[in-house]
């Protein structure tokens, strides 16, 4: 594949995750920012997961901008700021998503209500000390790497050498390194949480509700598919990509090794699309307010419906969502009527 038909199918991969995404995380923002008055600790790391993706999908214009004109006109600094943004939401996604799967197998295997608000505000200290990390890495590295002089100005994105700047090349091995710790925590989080969520489900065979704790162990199945299918082929490429950068290598393979990181750092990029199904599995506040907001359109929708006699896409999704949802509510009340009947029945004891 050459530069024009590899700029090409990136304009129109980078243009597709940039419209889905920023609709899905600004979805996913309204619902956190102004639904939610009361988070718990996994809520507090979505939101800023939400956040860090939004930051990464405003990167793409520029990237689909470059790919479209074949040359870079906004000077060497905003390439490296750009580029250094890119990066450094695009892991503070990943470490979030690593702390995510913590938090639920804490849930999962204690369950202390106790600590809700202690791990509540450990959340909020811990997403304040990412930040801070990130912005701290990312400014040094746009420090760096400005002062260099670059053989051509108009290029941006593209593969570059770091035998003057070993320590860069360092600190890129870092990253991946904390990659995989991170991808190993996921693993045996979300395994263990299945089978504990399985067990539970064989040992309350008898409720109604048993085959809930079955479905929420698939969606675990499902989040580390995700994860797994976006950033593991960008990071496994990242060591031999790294590697490159520290050695004299002909312009055959510097080609070749570039456009490989691209068509990996694609699937990464897809990973901030893919986030607002995570938030609407893994929460489920966040299915709720959805199911809402879609019958609260639907219904605003349908009476300009009956004046126009037109059918639109809302209609559909009101006709098939909202009445799940809404024979779904009776079965919620009872369940909460009967835990409630139980916490008196305790009490009384």
């Amino acid at each position: 594949m050459d530069e024009t038909s590899l700029g090409a199918a990136l304009v129109v991969f980078y243009a597709l995750i940039f419209i889905l995404g920023l609709l899905g995380n600004m979805l996913a923002l309204y619902v956190f920012l102004f639904i939610h008055n009361k988070r718990n600790s996994v809520q507090i790391y979505l939101l800023n997961a939400a956040i860090a993706d939004l930051l990464l999908i405003f990167c793409l214009p520029f990237r689909i901008i470059y790919h479209i004109t074949q040359e870079w006109k906004l000077g060497v600094v905003f390439c490296k700021i750009i580029g250094n943004l890119f990066y450094m939401n695009m892991y503070i996604s990943i470490v979030l998503l690593g702390l995510i799967s913590m938090d639920r197998y804490i849930k999962v295997k204690k369950s202390q209500r106790r600590r809700k608000v202690s791990r509540r505000k450990c959340s909020i200290q811990i997403c304040c000390s990412l930040w801070v990390a990130a912005i701290f890495s990312g400014l040094l590295h746009i420090a760096t790497q400005s002062t260099k002089n670059q053989s051509n100005e108009n290029v941006c994105f593209h593969y570059t050498n770091r035998k003057d700047a070993v320590w860069q090349a360092a600190f890129n091995y870092f990253i991946v390194v904390i990659f995989w710790i991170v991808f190993i925590m996921l693993i045996l989080s979300y395994v263990k949480i299945g089978k504990n969520l399985r067990k539970i489900s064989r040992e309350r065979a008898y409720l109604p509700n048993a085959g809930r704790y079955n479905s929420t162990a698939y969606k675990s199945f499902f989040v580390l598919f995700i994860f797994t299918l976006c950033f593991v082929p960008y990071h496994t490429f990242r060591i031999v990509y790294i590697t490159t950068q520290l050695q004299n290598i002909s312009c055959y393979w510097i080609e070749r090794v570039h456009k490989t990181n691209e068509i990996t750092l694609v699937f990464s990029a897809f990973n901030s699309c893919l986030d607002p199904v995570m938030y609407f599995l893994l929460s489920s506040s966040v299915r709720k307010t959805v199911f809402r907001l879609l019958c609260k359109g639907s219904r605003d929708s349908q009476a300009g419906v009956k004046a126009t006699h037109q059918t639109s896409i809302m209609d559909i999704l009101y006709l098939t969502v909202c009445p799940l949802y809404t024979l779904r509510l009776p079965l919620l009340l009872i369940k909460e009527e009967s835990s409630q009947n139980k916490v008196k029945i305790s009490n009384k004891k």
